[in-house]
């Protein structure tokens, strides 16, 4: 059977759709420059939730981005009327949970592409790839787009920040540390109770990475963790910087200050990625190769040797192995890889 090749010049209004987790978004702005390069006069709209649509609203690829509230069954009905109204061309939904998939069908779009997932099949007449595991997650998109004739060759994420958000990072900096610190940013936050590495192993990492580099370590974290980014200002106290309450935009823009990046498996991790700050994410029960940082520019680690690692559970039935039992040396080379080849100390 041949394969359907999407009609270019038909498409003049494009809807994106990925729901929840912020990482999972910022991944699926790898889509984006490729659509403007075969759509650059289409109108791209992008659905997501609100937590994760601010690093999208300033971008210059996408005219509009519609917010999805899973908390409000009447603004969910408004909202499936709006995309209905709006007559897109193409509708690709990247999520593909009962709620997208419901959207996408009502959309009344011809070309509405999915992954072919049980139960959801009815709302798509076209379908990603069925192996989603093969590839990283930002890869994964751009796969889809391969899939139907579309350009793949342009591998950047995106995330953006508003001046005010850039004004409060470098008053912050300027005031907090000196121009020639070496500022760590470490954020020990994360979605699963169980992708959260251990505040006494992010402590030991810290002490070593003063140590060695005489970095001012600058203790990041978001709304609903405080108690993450306690636990290891508790343990460090004054060899630390505990940063102030943040928005999202506001985290991301000390992201953009620090040198770079130690993090779990969590939104900062991509949010840095996308802004080109250098990041080791620390990995315990997801896949490093498929959700890890994007780009030859970062490093992950994880404990390949221990028999339960990646096992994909929310919660750890045993005592977080997988972090504390990862060799602080092999986490400093990992370190030093990065700074190397970015070439941080010289920066």
């Amino acid at each position: 059977m041949e394969q359907f090749v999407i009609p270019k010049e038909q498409v003049k209004k494009i809807l994106l759709i990925k729901l929840r987790g912020i990482g999972d978004v910022v991944c699926s702005t790898i889509v984006l420059d490729n659509l403007r390069e075969d759509f650059p006069n289409a109108q791209i709209d992008f659905l997501t939730e609100k937590p994760s649509s601010y690093g999208l609203k300033g971008l210059p690829q996408i005219n509009n981005v519609l917010i999805f509230n899973r908390k409000s069954l009447t603004e969910r009905i408004k909202l499936a009327w709006q995309v209905r109204k709006s007559k897109y061309n193409l509708v690709i939904d990247f999520f593909c949970n009962p709620s997208s998939a419901q959207i996408t069908f009502f959309s009344g779009s011809k070309i509405r592409i999915g992954f072919p997932l049980r139960g959801r099949k009815y709302a798509y007449n076209y379908f990603g790839p069925k192996e989603r595991s093969k590839w990283h997650n930002a890869i994964l998109h751009l796969k889809v787009l391969e899939k139907f004739g579309l350009t793949t060759k342009l591998e950047k994420l995106h995330y953006s920040l508003d001046k005010n958000s850039e004004l409060f990072a470098k008053e912050y900096f300027s005031k907090t540390f000196k121009e020639s610190d070496f500022v760590v940013g470490i954020c020990p936050t994360g979605s699963w109770a169980s992708k959260k590495c251990d505040a006494k192993k992010f402590a030991e990492i810290a002490k070593l990475v003063i140590q060695k580099y005489n970095a001012k370590i600058l203790i990041l974290w978001g709304k609903g963790d405080e108690e993450d980014g306690e636990k290891l200002f508790n343990i460090l106290k004054d060899k630390s910087v505990y940063a102030p309450p943040t928005s999202i935009l506001e985290m991301a823009a000390l992201i953009s200050g620090c040198k770079f990046l130690i993090a779990n498996d969590s939104g900062p991790m991509h949010i840095s990625t996308a802004l080109g700050t250098p990041v080791l994410s620390i990995h315990g029960p997801t896949a490093p190769h498929l959700q890890g940082p994007f780009g030859d520019n970062h490093e992950w680690i994880n404990l390949p040797e221990l028999d339960c690692i990646i096992c994909n559970l929310l919660e750890c039935p045993r005592k977080h192995e997988c972090f504390l039992e990862l060799p602080n040396e092999r986490i400093m080379d990992k370190i030093e890889k990065l700074i190397n080849k970015n070439n941080l100390l010289s920066a």
